[in-house]
């Protein structure tokens, strides 16, 4: 049990590193980077890192150019 737990927490790193926006809408991507995130247990600033590592650069401009209130809750995060 506690062999498949980490093998699970080690395959979901490795996916998280390597997953890419590509030609995925936005929010579909952001759904599935939250999922692996959570099944990897990565923290935030890494996934901060992963997020501007592997998303369009247009995309975190637009993000960081929205004023705080009109951006949603998840794209704040």
């Amino acid at each position: 049990m506690m062999f498949s737990d980490k093998s699970k927490i080690a395959d979901a790193k490795w996916k998280i590193e390597t997953f890419k926006q590509g030609k995925k809408y936005i929010a579909n991507f952001m759904i599935e980077f939250k999922l692996l995130a959570m099944k990897a247990e990565t923290d935030n600033l890494h996934a901060i890192f992963l997020l501007k590592k592997n998303v369009w650069m247009d995309i975190i401009k637009i993000i960081l150019g929205y004023p705080p209130i009109v951006a949603l809750e998840i794209l704040r995060e």
